[in-house]
C-alpha cells in the first residue's frame, strides 16, 4: 500500500456576470394621463360637492317651506278642533241649563202639589180632629145628662118610698 494520496481538486471559478445594463427610458404617456385623469377627477369632485352643496341649500330652503306649511296646516287644523269643541261645549252648557230649569220647574211644581195635598191632608184631618172632638163631647155630655137623669129617677123613687 504504498500509494500516494491524490492531489486536492481544483475549482474553477466561472466569471461574473457582466453589469446590469441602465435602464432604458422609454417613453410613456401614463403619468401624463394619470395627471390629466387626476385633474379631470378634481374638476368632477368640486363640481359635485358644489351641486351638492347647492341641493342642500335647495332642499333646506324647501323642506323649512314645507315644515311651515305643515305647521300652519297642524295649527290650522287644530283651530278648527278647538272652534269645534268650543261649539260642542257652548250647546252642552245650553242644552244642561235647560234640563236643570226643566228639573227646577218640575220640582217647584211637585213641591207646590205637594203643599196643596199636604194642606188638604192636614184641613182633613183638623176637620176629622174636631168632628171626633164634638162627637166625643157629644157622647159625654149624652152620657152626662144619663147619669143625671137616673141619679134624679133614683132620687124620685126613693122619695115616693
Amino acid at each position: 500500500m504504498g500509494s500516494k494520496p491524490s492531489p486536492p481538486p481544483t475549482i474553477v471559478y466561472s466569471p461574473p456576470p457582466p453589469p446590469p445594463a441602465p435602464p432604458t427610458a422609454v417613453p410613456t404617456q401614463s403619468l401624463q394621463t394619470q395627471t390629466a385623469l387626476n385633474e379631470v377627477s378634481g374638476a368632477q369632485q368640486r363640481l359635485n360637492m358644489e351641486l351638492g352643496a347647492q341641493l342642500d341649500r335647495t332642499n333646506a330652503e324647501f323642506f323649512t317651506g314645507q315644515d311651515i306649511r305643515k305647521t300652519q296646516a297642524t295649527s290650522a287644523e287644530e283651530r278648527l278642533r278647538l272652534g269645534k269643541l268650543g261649539e260642542e261645549e257652548r250647546a252642552t252648557t245650553v242644552s244642561r241649563g235647560e234640563q236643570e230649569r226643566l228639573g227646577i220647574a218640575a220640582t217647584g211644581t211637585e213641591y207646590r202639589s205637594g203643599l196643596a195635598t199636604a194642606g188638604e191632608e192636614e184641613r182633613k184631618t183638623i176637620g176629622k180632629t174636631g168632628e171626633e172632638t164634638r162627637m166625643t163631647g157629644l157622647q159625654q155630655e149624652m152620657f152626662r145628662r144619663y147619669k143625671e137623669n137616673r141619679d134624679y129617677e133614683q132620687a124620685q123613687r126613693q122619695y115616693r118610698t
